[in-house]
């Protein structure tokens, strides 16, 4: 696949100063075809999208079919890619579609996710209770990754995005296709269900 000239597809508005390293640049090449500007895009933002799609599937292999169905899907569509929203945000919207996807597909109690609650807080009680810990704050780590199990599809993650990847309310609404306030309503319900269930940790 040709590589496109260095000034091709910048337009005669674009700055010729960008840093061509910057996620506009990539994503521009990378929707000419431009190979390596695709992999500098896949290193940059693949490891937050497989933390988030590792907290949402607690799968190793259904995480990986999900980042390739997420990173084929952005390479076919950033030819027409118009940076409404920021790559970043982009990409997660891409990954909570393709999550979601497989979630759909396992059993369901209502919008509660398929982790029983009695096995969560089995879990819990181990890491409480297991000496064998190197430090309380490691276990507790881990009992929050537990705990983030019972949250529904979209609390989680409303907030992976807002407490691990430092998204904006307005991008956390736009990968969620939804609005700002209801973004603030899930993060509410997370943060209060995390709290009751991580309350013997304080």
């Amino acid at each position: 696949m040709r590589r496109p000239a260095p000034d091709e597809g910048s337009g005669p508005h674009a700055d010729p100063h960008a840093d061509p390293r910057s996620d506009e640049v990539l994503a521009r090449r990378a929707g000419l075809g431009d190979r390596e500007a695709f992999a500098a895009i896949v290193d940059r933002h693949g490891p937050a999208l497989a933390r988030y799609a590792g907290r949402l599937l607690d799968d190793a292999h259904q995480v990986e079919d999900c980042l390739q169905d997420t990173f084929l899907a952005s390479w076919r569509g950033l030819p027409a890619f118009r940076g409404d929203a920021s790559l970043r945000t982009w990409l997660f919207t891409l990954t909570r579609h393709a999550a979601f996807a497989r979630l759909q597909r396992w059993p369901r109690s209502g919008s509660r996710p398929h982790v029983p609650v009695e096995e969560v807080a089995d879990r819990l009680r181990d890491l409480r209770e297991d000496p064998e810990r190197s430090s309380v704050e490691g276990a507790l780590r881990e009992a929050l990754d537990v705990a983030l199990r019972l949250l529904p599809p979209r609390q989680r993650t409303a907030w992976l995005l807002r407490e691990v990847e430092g998204l904006g309310y307005p991008e956390i609404a736009v990968v969620l296709g939804s609005s700002s306030t209801a973004v603030r309503g899930l993060l509410e319900r997370a943060r209060t269900t995390l709290a009751n269930t991580l309350e013997e940790w304080r």
